[in-house]
Order: structure tokens, then sequence, then C-alpha cells
């Protein structure tokens, strides 16, 4: 249903992207880029937050981690994780395949300008081996996300 949910919705908003349905699991950043074959930063993961009464997604790169002291300046409190089964009943993907696309119920979506690292991003939809390859503004555009600066640089590896 999810997957369903994420194609009808592409087919509407960007009808040229195709969903790629992998035989392996793609349920954390580092099987997705293992499966797709990037480095695990061209990932694009999906986080669901809550600031007090707010709810709402970060979608960043994969080997990105959230800022805490950036992350409360831009939405106006201490941002805190939601539980499976929340993610789960408000985004109506399974933990693993949460993506901004097809949502169960409306959602502010915010990307973070790590995604602008690459000219192709890899998030995933709505299923925990199944994702799409778009360019971080297409993706912005089409889930009506607002930019924001609230991760850390990834570390560099020596």
């Amino acid at each position: 249903m999810s997957l369903e949910s994420v194609r009808d919705h592409l087919t509407s908003a960007a009808p040229e992207l195709e969903v790629i349905v992998t035989q392996n699991s793609s349920a954390t950043v580092d099987l997705a880029a293992e499966a797709h074959g990037v480095e695990p930063g061209q990932i694009a993961k999906t986080l669901s937050f809550q600031v007090k009464e707010k709810i709402f997604l970060v979608v960043a790169r994969g080997d990105a981690r959230l800022d805490n002291k950036k992350a409360k300046a831009a939405f106006g409190g201490k941002v805190k994780m939601l539980g499976r089964e929340d993610v789960e009943h408000l985004t109506g993907h399974p933990v693993g395949g949460v993506c901004p696309f097809g949502l169960a119920q409306p959602l502010p979506v915010y990307c973070d300008i790590s995604l602008k690292d690459f000219d192709v991003v890899i998030p995933a939809a709505g299923a925990t081996n199944a994702a799409v390859k778009v360019s971080p503004e297409q993706m912005a555009d089409i889930t009506a996300a607002e930019w924001v600066d609230v991760c850390q640089p990834p570390q560099v590896q020596d």
C-alpha cells in the first residue's frame, strides 16, 4: 500500500521519475548505498520529528547527523524523534522506507542543504526495498519542502 501511494504521488507530481525496486533490502543508509552503488551520503534519509505539537519530516544526506542547536533554532524548540509506530501511522510508510512522497497525512517537509552536495539523491519510496533517483531541487519542489540548515557537516574519513 505504501509503495503504491508513492507511485500514485509521483505519477501525478513527477511522471518521469521511476520507482526502483531492488531484490535486497535498502532499509538503512548503508544497505541503500550498496543496493544502488553509491556512497552513503547520496542516500536521502527521511527523519520524522516533533517540536511541541508540530510534526514534520526532514530529508538529509545519508551520512549527515542532526545538529541539535541548529534544529532547535530552525524549528523553535527541542526536536524529538518520533517512535516507530507514530512514524508508520503518520507517514503510511514502514521505517526503512519512509520518504516525503505519498504520505498518509499531509506533513511539512524540510530538505537539509546537505542534499545540495549531490546532483542526484536517492530517497526511499515507501518500502524497505524501493527508492527513486531525483535531484534535490526536484524533490523539494514536488514535496513543497522548505530548505533548512539543520545538520552537522559529514565527518571526513581518513
